[in-house]
């Protein structure tokens, strides 16, 4: 099974607002970098959004790092808060609705066609790769905003 590093973010300009997610692949020394926008969205979604999409790019099962800056995201599979939500038909131990189920489910569908880990890193600090997402992410803002001048 191959093995590939993925680096995530998503990130948004007011939350809600327009959002942007950014990701980088990792094969056998080779990089790929991808990336996309949502004009209405939250952090959390564009957190998210880019695990589905990296892990989108992959073409067959592959033993998957995924590196990402979100607690959200890692602690949901780390401290096994996805089970025990899946386990309690999608509440949270409040009994509340789960946010995002939509894309939880979705990442579980993804992440079920490979062998992933998930790694929190420290966000906006020196993990050159976690920085570089972000960058992507917030490009893909820009890119939104420039190209529908009506959002904020």
């Amino acid at each position: 099974m191959k093995k590939v590093t993925i680096y995530t973010d998503g990130a948004c300009s007011g939350n809600p607002g327009v959002g942007g997610w950014g990701a980088i692949l990792m094969f056998n020394g080779h990089e790929k970098e991808c990336g996309g926008y949502d004009k209405q969205t939250t952090n959390n979604r564009m957190e998210l959004f880019a695990v589905i999409m990296a892990l989108r790019q992959l073409r067959e099962p592959c033993d998957v790092e995924i590196y990402t800056d979100s607690a959200y995201v890692a602690d949901a599979f780390n401290k096994n808060w996805i089970t025990q939500w899946e386990a309690a038909e999608w509440k949270t131990s409040g009994k509340n609705e789960v946010k995002n189920q939509d894309l939880w489910k979705a990442l579980l569908m993804e992440k079920e066609k490979h062998q992933v880990v998930f790694v929190k890193v420290k966000g906006h600090s020196d993990n050159e790769y976690n920085n570089r997402c972000d960058r992507i992410a917030r490009g893909q803002i820009d890119l939104c905003k420039k190209n529908q001048p009506d959002i904020g």
